[in-house]
């Protein structure tokens, strides 16, 4: 047995060089006096307690889904004017340093940055303080995590308490980008170290919190947790936050989301709006309708506008509701909607061929039209059709004595008894007349008519005779004077 004993040592030599078994790392947040991130309920709050998790122990997701964070399609951060104020003393090593910053940039991530929305600025401090950037200084994540990736650590000491006076008198002021009292944004700061801060904390974190601050603390490694506690905000559980090393300081980044996250109900659906719901931020919304509806007294239902009624249509001639809480335009008869369907032109019925009219078809200028009749016809009562006219019955035939309907609109012109109709087809003349003007056959007419041209001559022959003498006698006393 002896003899085998020092090959027996030989194979058990490199067992025994192996090192006893350790006791497993406590988790990174399962050290006594680690807290769950939340929200204390005061005014001032940047927004409400997280929700609880999924069944499913995963993550929940805020679309009833588990898998992560809240996407930002259902959680909207509240806007803050945060301050980040960050130890980089000496103990902090330069990869650890390196941790916080990128710590500090998931935050930012998670949040809706803008001069609207969330300000940011990061207060570097050791045993001197610097402020890196105002919360005026960068308006967009970009340009923030750029500025964020340039700090460098400063020196020794934990000034914790001169770091937390220089960010309520210098960055939390309305001239480095605060925003006053009257605007309601919360005013928050995380405080992140891992010593045991080197001067009177206590005093200085009780103003900061009077002067509406709300901290958070963030203890790492030999970070002490009686003085995190006198830093932070009230409840402590929800305010008090530490991890072992800064290797998993990072994974602090989501609370903190979750911590500042708003509810979107309107990503949820549990807004009951019965048409569009509009977030309003910080877990508010209000309900809208679509167009052509109103929103009713319940401030969730719609009902249809009457458009018409409100004279907004812009119709030209007539507005007909839809069902649908819209409208259409329609014209009076004997007019045509135009292409931007609003105004109307007249139409030319006439031309259309639609009229009705028996004979003639006349356009009126409102997009109407009349009918008449040809030339001895008369319109009837329908409007439409005509009749047979007598010219006869008119008295503008032109007959002299009597005028004779022939049918469609035709006469002629006749004469009454002992008088005959002239060439011009209209006027008479007397018989009898006629006849005493031209027959020889009266005898009495001849014997008078020659009695008085024997008369005549006789008469005659007389002057004569009596002329002749008178010229004797003066050519017989010219001859003979006395």
């Amino acid at each position: 047995m002896l003899r085998h004993l020092p090959g027996l040592l030989l194979l058990l030599w490199p067992l025994l060089l192996l090192p006893p078994p350790t006791p497993a790392a406590p988790g990174p947040l399962a050290r006594p006096g680690s807290r769950r991130l939340g929200m204390r309920g005061p005014a001032g709050s940047p927004g409400r307690r997280p929700a609880p998790a999924a069944p499913t122990g995963a993550p929940y997701s805020g679309t009833g889904q588990p898998g992560g964070a809240r996407g930002a399609g259902v959680c909207k951060s509240k806007p803050l004017d945060l301050v980040f104020i960050i130890d980089s003393s000496r103990s902090v090593r330069p990869l650890e340093f390196t941790k916080v910053k990128t710590f500090v940039s998931q935050i930012i991530d998670t949040l809706d940055i803008g001069a609207a929305d969330t300000r940011v600025a990061v207060v570097n401090y050791a045993s001197t303080v610097k402020i890196e950037f105002h919360l005026q200084t960068h308006s967009d994540k970009q340009s923030l995590k750029r500025a964020v990736a340039r700090i460098t650590p400063l020196s020794t000491g934990t000034m914790s308490g001169l770091a937390i006076q220089t960010a309520m008198d210098e960055a939390f002021t309305v001239e480095a980008g605060a925003r006053g009292p009257t605007s309601n944004i919360p005013k928050v700061a995380i405080i992140v170290t891992d010593g045991r801060p080197q001067d009177q904390v206590n005093e200085v974190a009780a103003r900061a919190r009077a002067s509406g601050i709300e901290l958070y603390a963030v203890g790492v490694d030999r970070a002490d947790m009686e003085s995190l506690k006198m830093i932070a905000s009230e409840p402590l559980d929800e305010h008090v936050f530490y991890v072992e090393t800064y290797g998993v300081i990072e994974k602090l980044s989501s609370r903190f989301q979750e911590t500042f996250c708003a509810l979107d109900p309107c990503a949820l659906g549990t807004h009951q709006c019965q048409h569009v719901c509009i977030s309003d931020g910080e877990g508010r919304y209000h309900c809208e309708c679509s167009q052509g509806y109103s929103l009713n007294a319940d401030m969730k239902t719609c009902s249809a506008i009457n458009k018409c009624a409100l004279n907004t249509h812009g119709c030209e001639h007539i507005c007909v509701n839809d069902r649908t809480g819209s409208y259409h335009c329609e014209c009076y008869e004997g007019y045509t909607l135009n292409e931007d369907k609003k105004t109307c032109s007249a139409q030319d019925q006439c031309a259309f061929g639609t009229h009705g009219c028996q004979h003639i078809c006349v356009n009126d200028r409102g997009g109407s039209h009349h009918c008449e009749c040809y030339e001895g016809y008369t319109l009837n009562a329908d409007n439409k059709t005509c009749s047979v006219l007598s010219k006869c019955a008119l008295g503008s035939h032109g007959c002299q004595h009597i005028c004779v309907d022939d049918g469609a609109a035709a006469y002629h012109c006749e004469c009454y008894a002992g008088y005959t109709l002239n060439e011009d087809r209209k006027t008479c003349s007397a018989i009898q007349e006629a006849r005493r003007l031209i027959s020889t056959e009266d005898a009495c007419g001849c014997e008078a008519t020659l009695a008085f041209q024997d008369k005549v001559n006789s008469y005659l022959q007389r002057l004569n005779a009596k002329h002749i003498l008178s010229g004797r006698f003066s050519a017989s006393a010219l001859s003979h004077p006395r």
